[in-house]
């Protein structure tokens, strides 16, 4: 590192280090050789530094990886990059350092081919065993898809034995409209010694999608990585395109992009306490919840033209149909208090949710989980504080429970709808614009990072635009890619009965996990 420049460690740097180093508003990016890796990650995450990303990239003649580490308050963030060569592309695991990022380099190992040496545990994620071997399919050479292999055996679940001990599959085909997971339950009795969930059913490819659009047409994507999540990922897209491209949007954008995405938070989390109490056979309080769910997705359509909220969040602008009253505010405030009066008052429920699937703080921590899940477990983990939108200088107020039980996360949702609804009040109250557009500077080219709290967690968007500003590279992060692991963990000596609560108080995306 040159004389001068900034350490991403935070420190004066050593003078003299072979690497190039460059920096962006908020990022500092180092190229690295593929041996300084460890060290310098191992730096990184011992000064509060978090594996926020890790994306593999094709550039033809070679191949490179680029690791994301974030910290904050204040907002830090890091790149660490690292070119390999494309006929042996391998670089040193970092499983020993982060469980985070052992799982994006098997990833990583899956699509593109890029050996992680030393992983611990380096069999496929992403790609089942019907896939293709030896077939990455984001690597430039992957050609068409190769017919599925016949020969392929069963997934390799581990197996527990002991007297009395059994095995209980579930899925990937569920009852309803939930999405296709498959989750193997080692089980004496009803007690879960194990369970084990085999996801990526539904991988589309999306991140292959992005490739070769323009910007403007990556928000169709964006919006639907996972439906219910479409500001959340329209908005960290849209920040790492304007981040990208030198975008600079006024104050007044962002509080309505935040106030958008606090719309989501609410209407999301209504959903899921009503589906929790649901889950225990309260359907009083599940048809409040619907009722109020169903008011709130009428105020979307009415805000934004769309009651999922799509279209009002563009690279460079901002726009909406109106802003929510005071009197609309107020009435869905005092329905939803009723609604958590109704929950909370009913001996049944609470014992049911108390106690029940327990995630330690330090679990939570070395797993990496975030949003809902983290902070129910003690974690003050919240984009909004870490790392705020541009321009935005609103307080929020970070919910956190200790138990680390089920009613620790109905509890940060009920806590979260609260403060979400005064942000909206108060983001609403400072408006200016209704419809607010940035011109676009003639420069484009270049790589973006966007990070937003969405209402499961921290999303994270990182793009690469050529100078005809088209994307050569859009990787996505969803929370429940980082959170799935957690919820095995939780369920340890829970009773099978008890999974499908479970599952709904962590609230993971199927589609945001299967990219």
């Amino acid at each position: 590192m040159s004389a001068g420049r900034r350490d991403p460690r935070g420190g004066s740097g050593q003078p003299g280090r072979p690497r190039h180093e460059t920096e962006a508003k908020l990022r500092t990016s180092c190229l690295i050789a593929p041996d300084e890796l460890v060290p310098e990650a191992t730096a990184l995450l011992a000064s509060g530094y978090r594996v926020a990303s890790i994306a593999a990239h094709d550039d033809g003649h070679a191949m490179r990886v680029v690791y994301v580490f974030t910290a904050g308050p204040p907002d830090r963030r890091v790149e660490l990059q690292v070119r390999l060569d494309a006929a042996r592309p391998s670089v040193p695991s970092l499983a020993a350092v982060s469980f985070p990022a052992s799982r994006f380099e098997r990833e990583m190992h899956d699509l593109f081919g890029i050996e992680p040496t030393g992983h611990p545990m380096p069999r496929p994620l992403v790609l089942h065993q019907h896939w293709p071997e030896q077939w990455h399919p984001m690597r430039r050479d992957a050609g068409p898809m190769p017919a599925m292999r016949s020969d392929a055996g069963p997934y390799p679940f581990v197996q527990v034995e002991g007297p009395g001990v059994y095995e209980i599959p579930v899925g990937p085909v569920h009852a309803g409209l939930i999405e296709p997971g498959h989750f193997r339950f080692s089980v004496v009795g009803e007690t879960i010694l194990s369970m084990k969930a085999r996801l990526w059913f539904v991988h589309r490819g999306i991140e292959r999608l992005f490739e070769g659009r323009v910007v403007d047409e990556g928000v169709e994507l964006a919006e639907r990585v996972s439906g219910d999540t479409a500001i959340g990922h329209t908005l960290a897209y849209c920040l790492a395109v304007e981040d990208a491209l030198r975008i600079d949007m006024p104050e007044a954008s962002a509080r309505l992009r935040a106030l958008l995405l606090e719309l989501e938070r609410i209407y999301n989390h209504v959903g899921d306490i009503g589906s929790l109490c649901n889950d225990v056979g309260y359907g009083l309080a599940q048809a409040r919840a619907l009722v109020l769910r169903e008011r709130l997705l009428c105020l979307n359509e009415a805000v934004t033209g769309h009651r999922l909220l799509r279209g009002a969040i563009q690279p460079g602008a901002t726009a909406v149909h109106r802003l929510p009253t005071a009197g609309e505010l107020s009435e869905i405030g005092d329905r939803f208090e009723e609604l958590v009066e109704l929950a909370t008052s009913n001996t049944v429920v609470m014992d049911r949710f108390r106690g029940t699937a327990v995630l330690a703080g330090a679990d939570a921590a070395g797993i990496g989980t975030l949003g809902v899940v983290a902070r129910a477990s003690g974690l003050g983990l919240d984009a909004r504080v870490a790392h705020p939108i541009p321009g935005l200088d609103e307080h929020c107020l970070v919910a956190c429970e200790e138990s680390g039980d089920v009613m620790a996360r109905m509890w940060v949702r009920a806590a979260e709808v609260r403060e979400s609804l005064r942000l909206v009040a108060e983001l609403g109250g400072r408006a200016t614009a209704l419809d607010l557009t940035e011109a676009r500077p003639a420069v484009l080219g270049g790589s973006g990072l966007g990070i937003v709290e969405g209402f499961r967690g921290s999303i994270v968007h990182r793009v690469e635009v050529d100078a005809e500003g088209r994307l050569t590279r859009c990787k996505v992060v969803d929370p429940s890619f980082l959170n799935w692991p957690a919820l095995a963990v939780a369920l340890h000596d829970t009773i099978v009965p008890d999974f499908p609560l479970v599952n709904k108080s962590f609230g993971l995306s199927y589609a945001g996990n299967d990219l």
